[in-house]
């Protein structure tokens, strides 16, 4: 259907409409499937979770959809696919995905996910692709494209400042409006302008004191009127505060069903002159077009194209491209006819997805000891299981076979990360170290053989206490499913690595520039930091770090030489040109960086900030010239003061490197005309002025000592830890167990999903975790929607000290409808 017989369609369907069924399509019909409208013939699409991989529930869902999947592939997490730094690469995985929801009926595939990796801590990263803006948005918006060029929409989440497990459905983020504009918000900026993304999804937190679904400034002001974005809002499962005053900010969609409660709000709102229809209509048509337009492309679609045996090769080509080579001392790729320990039960029982709402049901799955086996002869390899797959303890036991193994062969390759149980959607990590029995097993085995190479399987940053005691380090992180033969590609040399880390490995948690005020101390949570995330801190300060941004090693070298520089031209874009010469054996690919330091900034800035980035594939001997452009707005920083881009006028270096430590080349290009600055900006920003020298102790006292309210232009909302009575419908369930009814409450709630997960412990871990988190208005998305306000004030005045009122309200307004299935 083209764009014009689209819009009149719309047109004709919305004024036919009466306002109780415009209301209606602003729910969903159930967990996963928006509401059509029989009378006029408007048909229900299906929207589920991605995004690295299909997650279409079987059957009716359950009300927190974690109901088995049907069989998909299963792709490389983010904080894999991130280390390719593979634009084509994510295209193609995109076309795939594309594929499968095509041939499982799916109008829209809820991902990419761009939130920023603010903290090594937070228990989503892996679904995340970087701490740096401008890497995350070229590879979402790569991803998002190739998912659309199949008719298939997508959904960019979590917008906005989205970065934490812990209370992540309450907490309000309170941020700078330089950070917000310069490190969280560019990545959904880029996929929005070059992509538009069916649909953005919006957080669960609130934003500088406003939850994100009923937040003007972000979906109107900046999604709609400064970045255009044309597609529609949905809310993450259960964000929904105020429905009639998120529908009036932008947000369109609410998911899962209410149960009609909140299409009841917004048509009660119309009726009584509250909420302008224009408003009601204008987000019936931006409904409309979703469903019509990809429920045709559902129908004109060929389901026949897609061929999942295609699908695990280029999950396998995805991983082999993405794993990052840490270290290598000359013992890697391992050397034909000798003899191999494969030590550590992820090599047989395979660690490569993280858990939550992107769990995928994988429909093939290769682990790494049969690989090893049939690439090096069954012969030669050995086998010892070293731990429990989902233990922590180390077990005497298993390691001393591990021992007895690893010193029986030539070189001793062991499998080791993060069990499931310690990261995953619904909490954060506590600490940065690998469980007590991996890190006894590679130290147990290093010192049994010398010759060991260890694998790492996890989502995020680890410490590596053993990093010295062995030969070589090759960081898999979340594989996917075909991560056992990629893996055993690298290790052979049948593959180069060629992968490099999109986030900073820190040397400690005491190091991270976010720790001090992570997660937060209770309602609220200070990015102290500002905009020195990751490597940003790390260059500034001039502090060390495990492994670099950047970073990642290859069995070749590589020589960068011949930096020429040219502009800017009228339209301030400026071309970097350079040499890269594979001075090795080995063809491979680097990945090379190109970063840029304001080097005389009114206001606070970087020391460095990445731009642009290629990956180059080099024969061995092979030259070639690279030439990356980078525009005006790579030079600017946010000047809140004008509420807009600027670009000072000065030198500004040009930093061409393998990492953001290793900078191999260094040029400068000079603007000789700059814009304007505001009057707040022009005087150095002297509110802001300590930024210019960030240390860990500044963003610790900061918000105590009145440093970051000048930061942010406002009074530091109060760190209440323990939030006062009375309660209040987002008070959390957590909140609530204050009182006996609460914990009483709490145990049911936790009875009643162990009848569903009790014998799944990583799901459990993380519903136990949502549940003390989840705001009491959640529960009516636990109860399928049939939890009325009336009867929800009426739990209030129970757990507020009124019983005798509350019991009779809540019977009388008991819920009567039960959940709806699609």
């Amino acid at each position: 259907m083209n764009e014009a017989l689209l819009k009149q369609k719309v047109d004709g369907l919305v004024a036919d409409m009466t306002v109780e069924e415009k209301a209606s399509l602003c729910s969903g019909a159930d967990f996963w499937n928006l509401k059509g409208v029989d009378r006029l013939g408007i048909p229900s699409i299906m929207i589920t979770d991605g995004p690295h991989g299909l997650r279409k529930q079987s059957g009716s869902a359950d009300h927190v959809g974690l109901n088995d999947s049907v069989p998909a592939t299963c792709f490389p997490t983010a904080s894999a696919l991130a280390s390719s730094w593979d634009t084509g690469l994510m295209d193609e995985i995109g076309r795939a995905l594309g594929e499968e929801c095509i041939k499982e009926n799916v109008a829209v595939l809820l991902g990419p996910g761009v939130n920023i990796k603010r903290s090594p801590l937070c228990g989503r990263n892996f679904e995340y692709f970087s701490e740096d803006p401008f890497q995350g948005g070229m590879m979402a918006a790569a991803l998002a494209a190739g998912v659309q060029s199949k008719g298939v929409g997508t959904s960019v989440k979590h917008f906005a400042v989205n970065n934490q497990e812990k209370r992540r459905m309450t907490v309000d983020a309170v941020v700078d409006e330089r950070a917000v504009r310069e490190i969280y918000l560019p990545g959904f900026e880029k996929v929005v302008k070059e992509v538009q993304p069916h649909t953005v999804m919006n957080a669960y937190n609130l934003l500088n004191g406003v939850y994100c679904s009923e937040n003007r400034w972000l979906l109107t002001d900046i999604l709609r009127n400064e970045w255009g974005f044309k597609g529609l809002v949905v809310t993450d499962w259960g964000a929904n505060n105020d429905r009639v005053k998120g529908l009036a900010a932008g947000q369109e969609l609410e998911m899962p069903a209410s149960g009609g409660l909140t299409d009841a709000k917004i048509a009660a709102a119309v009726m009584d002159g509250s909420l302008d229809e224009g408003i009601l209509d204008r987000a019936a048509r931006r409904l409309l077009t979703l469903i019509l337009r990809n429920s045709d492309n559902l129908k004109t679609g060929d389901r026949e194209a897609c061929d999942m045996e295609v699908h695990h090769r280029l999950a396998r080509k995805a991983e082999s491209r993405s794993a990052v080579l840490l270290k290598n001392d000359g013992i890697l790729p391992l050397p034909e006819g000798k003899s191999v320990a494969v030590i550590g039960a992820f090599a047989e029982t395979p660690r490569y997805q993280g858990s939550g709402s992107s769990l995928i049901n994988p429909w093939k799955l290769e682990g790494a000891l049969e690989p090893m086996r049939s690439r090096f002869g069954s012969g030669s390899v050995t086998y010892a299981e070293g731990y429990h797959p989902m233990g922590t303890e180390p077990d005497d036991a298993l390691i001393a076979e591990a021992e007895r193994t690893a010193a029986g062969a030539d070189i001793a390759v062991v499998f080791a990360g993060l069990p499931e149980v310690a990261e995953s959607e619904g909490f954060d990590r506590n600490h940065l170290e690998m469980p007590d029995s991996h890190n006894a097993l590679i130290t147990a085995v290093a010192e049994a053989n010398p010759e060991t190479v260890v694998v790492l399987s996890n989502g995020a940053p680890v410490t590596m206490p053993w990093l010295y005691g062995v030969k070589a380090v090759l960081e898999s992180y979340l594989g996917g499913q075909a991560w056992g033969p990629a893996v055993t590609d690298l290790l052979s040399g049948d593959v180069n690595p060629s992968g490099k880390l999109a986030e900073t490995f820190p040397v400690s948690l005491d190091e991270d520039p976010a720790q001090p005020n992570f997660p937060g101390g209770g309602k609220s949570v200070f990015y102290a930091e500002s905009l020195y995330v990751g490597y940003r801190f790390y260059e500034t300060a001039n502090r060390p770090v495990l492994f670099p941004f950047g970073y990642g090693l290859s069995y070749t070298s590589f020589e960068y030489s011949e930096l020429e520089i040219f502009g800017p031209d009228a339209d301030r874009k400026v071309t970097v040109n350079y040499r890269i010469t594979n001075t090795g054996k080995h063809a491979g690919e680097e990945i090379s960086q190109v970063y840029v330091r304001d080097a005389e900034a009114a206001v606070f800035r970087p020391e460095k900030e990445l731009k642009a980035f290629t990956k180059t594939a080099l024969a061995s001997g092979e030259s070639r010239t690279v030439s990356l452009e980078l525009d005006g707005r790579s030079f600017a920083f946010w000047d809140k003061g004008r509420n807009g881009w600027c670009v000072e006028k000065g030198d500004f270096g040009i930093l061409v490197g393998a990492s953001s430590a290793d900078i191999r080349l260094e040029g400068s290009v000079r603007f000789e005309e700059g814009d304007e600055l505001s009057a707040e900006a022009a005087d150095g920003d002297a509110a802001a002025s300590d930024w210019r020298h960030p240390s860990r102790a500044l963003f610790a006292s900061a918000p105590a000592d009145g440093r970051f309210a000048a930061l942010i232009g406002r009074e530091v909302p109060a760190a209440e830890k323990d939030p006062a009575e009375p309660f209040r419908i987002n008070s959390t369930l957590g909140e609530l167990k204050r009182r006996r009814l609460g914990r009483v409450m709490f145990r049911a709630i936790i009875r009643e999903l162990r009848k569903q997960y009790g014998d799944d412990e990583k799901t459990m871990r993380m519903m136990e975790a949502m549940m003390e988190d989840m705001p009491l208005r959640n529960l009516m998305m636990m109860a399928g929607g049939g939890m009325t306000d009336a009867f929800n004030d009426g739990l209030l005045m129970v757990f507020n000290r009124r019983p005798l009122r509350g019991i009779l309200k809540m019977i009388r307004e008991r819920p009567r409808r039960g959940p709806r299935s699609g």
